[in-house]
């Protein structure tokens, strides 16, 4: 059996000592050497989809967070801030979203660039790296309700969303889209009102730039795990993961946290004489 010799981090390491580590998988068995996923992606069905979204409807990042926190799970799932809305709707809202996470993960490539070459030729080359190394399988996993959220090349300059693709995800019933990186065409983006929640824009198209690693595989995104049919919630304050095993859990505490300020809210308005608006309907 092979064994990997490692320095023991700490104190111990000054003395010389040395941990050895030794992956087994379950069943007792070297790993292969193709490679092995420990965590199991887990299947829920389109009606359990459907059930987990109703009992979130209408809810806000704030309110799921006092949730989670309700449940034990504090600081759990909370994506860095720098993970904030292309564009906002201050009237109707329609940049948040509450979706089930299919997840998508693309990582920096180590192949050449095309380099100078005849425009054929390039346009070949280009067609060969979206169909063979930088896809969208995952789109045949989306369905209505879905959150498509992509762990991206963090330091390629590349526009892996586009405002010709994340349209093709909504019509398989996308209801939003959070990425770790980039995002290209933002201004067509912000026309056609889709919610989208990104680090910052970028410019480049995929080939050259990154590759598929894996689809519907656990991902993590501004700092947080996402797994497969994970809730996603994303509002201005920014997007939140919440486990499924808990969801309900959190939904209906969350729930109460928000009806209980709504009506707060609405007391003040009448009193202060502003207008009703959707945020206390």
């Amino acid at each position: 059996m092979s064994c990997h010799t490692l320095p023991r981090p700490g104190p111990a390491l000054a003395l010389g000592l040395f941990l050895c580590v030794c992956p087994i998988a379950p069943d007792g068995q070297e790993p292969p050497r193709s490679g092995t996923n420990y965590i199991a992606t887990p299947v829920f069905t389109a009606e359990d989809d459907q059930r987990i979204l109703e009992a979130f409807a209408g809810l806000r990042v704030a309110d799921v967070t006092d949730g989670m926190d309700a449940l034990g799970l504090q600081n759990v799932g909370l994506m860095n801030p720098e993970i904030h809305p292309l564009w906002r709707d201050p009237v109707d809202f329609a940049h948040r979203f509450i979706g089930i996470a299919v997840t998508a993960r693309y990582v920096p490539t180590q192949q050449p660039p095309a380099g100078e070459r005849a425009i054929a030729d390039y346009d070949r080359w280009a067609s060969n790296w979206y169909n063979r190394l930088s896809p969208e399988p995952f789109q045949a996993l989306l369905r209505p309700g879905s959150a498509l959220v992509i762990e991206d090349a963090p330091d390629a300059d590349v526009g892996s969303i586009g405002s010709n693709n994340i349209l093709s995800w909504k019509l398989q019933g996308c209801v939003g889209v959070v990425t770790s990186a980039t995002a290209r065409d933002t201004d067509e983006i912000i026309t056609q009102k889709i919610p989208l929640y990104l680090k910052h824009p970028g410019r480049g198209i995929r080939p050259g730039r990154n590759e598929l690693e894996s689809v519907n595989r656990p991902i993590v995104c501004g700092g947080a795990l996402v797994m497969p049919g994970d809730v996603i919630v994303a509002d201005g304050d920014g997007v939140l993961v919440v486990p499924r095993a808990k969801a309900e859990a959190v939904a209906g505490y969350a729930r109460r946290i928000m009806e209980g300020d709504k009506a707060g809210r609405r007391a003040l308005y009448e009193r202060l004489g502003i207008a009703p608006d959707k945020s206390v309907e």
